[in-house]
């Protein structure tokens, strides 16, 4: 059983999600959707139109979920609290009732942050992460690098598969490019937002003189889409190359030509595989990626205005950043949409970027988007 000094820091964590919650939310907006479609709802001739009375419904029901689980968190919130500030808290029976009432509170808080941000069609599924250097030789291949192992260890963190497609190791260092599959619940929910460019400012470890450089990097986050993916390849569209695999640092180099490079001739589309010795495995998963991208593509030509699947493309250059990582004069990593930011460099470069991914996730949910 817990001590009481060990329930008022778990207070104050219940205490920062619940206001997250809030935050994403966006109380004053729900109520105001409630009372406009309840008085919709009570209009003469409502079931008039069914397909359109049926939606306001929907939205009468989503709003006043949210609200009112929202409500009932609070309130078992500010019960806890209460209960944390009664003479008797420290007593063995309260102590039980507060450690149970906790953990049902993380519960109900969980369950109502995944309804919140997870809305996505393809959230669930697993994600290909690819990563491409900027301008700007050895030092954007560096930082390209340096992402790589960010992205590693938070796949690390959160006991996601991390499988390493294809690595392109850069002449002094870093690489030039690499594409990695991560596989787990809502991988590609949570790196969604993860798109775009990355810009790092920092004291070049490649200059003689010390000088500060500034490096860009871009990322691409892709669902895998697996049997839900709903393209045609034509073998006649395709450029089918193989050449001898090496992994990162030029590891396991075989010396037969397994791995497999495949260009879709009419859009120009490159994939590329290495991670088995078979020639045969690394094609079948060559064509899995080609298939999501092409369906990522599809999408995009669908509803390019919304840009529901793959972002906005940007230029790998000053200005289009998403986020910035400032090694020099001063420590910090700053998201540019969210305005999410934090101190702790070495950190985030250790994978600890949960509070980027969920502070993105909450604008979108905020805004009424999926991503």
């Amino acid at each position: 059983m817990k001590e009481l000094v060990e329930l008022k820091q778990e207070a104050q964590e219940i205490g920062k999600l619940v206001s997250q919650l809030g935050g994403s939310l966006d109380l004053g907006k729900l109520k105001n959707d409630i009372a406009s479609y309840t008085e919709e709802q009570n209009k003469e001739g409502f079931w008039d139109d069914q397909k359109n009375a049926l939606e306001v419904v929907n939205k009468l029901n989503d709003a006043k979920y949210k609200y009112d689980t929202y409500t009932q968190i609070q309130g078992d919130f500010d019960g806890v609290i209460s209960l944390l500030a009664d003479p008797d808290a420290s007593s063995e029976e309260m102590r039980e009732l507060i450690g149970d009432t906790e953990t049902e509170l993380k519960k109900k808080i969980h369950e109502l942050r995944n309804d919140l941000l997870f809305t996505g069609e393809y959230d669930n599924l697993n994600a290909t992460l690819e990563i491409h250097p900027g301008a700007g030789g050895t030092e954007a291949q560096d930082w390209a690098d340096m992402l790589f192992r960010m992205y590693g260890r938070w796949a690390e963190k959160h006991h996601y598969k991390w499988q390493v497609y294809s690595y392109e190791s850069g002449e002094e260092a870093g690489l030039k490019s690499a594409m990695v599959k991560i596989s787990g619940k809502n991988a590609y929910g949570l790196l969604k937002g993860e798109k775009g460019v990355h810009r790092l400012v920092r004291i070049s470890p490649f200059d003689a003189n010390a000088r500060r450089h500034t490096s860009f990097a871009s990322v691409n986050v892709v669902p895998e889409f697996g049997k839900v993916a709903d393209v045609v390849i034509d073998p006649k569209d395709l450029r089918i190359d193989t050449f001898r695999s090496g992994g990162a640092g030029g590891q396991n180099v075989n010396k037969v030509s397994s791995a497999v490079r495949i260009t879709h001739i009419p859009t120009g589309i490159v994939v590329s595989c290495e991670i088995e010795r078979s020639q045969l495995f690394n094609k079948q998963t060559c064509m899995e990626m080609l298939a999501d991208k092409l369906m990522q593509r599809k999408l995009e030509e669908r509803d390019a205005k919304m840009k529901s699947i793959v972002g906005e493309q940007k230029n790998i250059e000053w200005g289009s950043q998403i986020r910035s990582y400032v090694f020099c004069p001063y420590t910090m990593v700053k998201d540019h949409r969210t305005e999410y930011q934090t101190a702790d460099v070495s950190g985030v470069m250790d994978g600890d970027i949960d509070g980027f991914l969920y502070a993105y996730l909450e604008m979108l949910s905020r805004e009424g988007r999926q991503g």
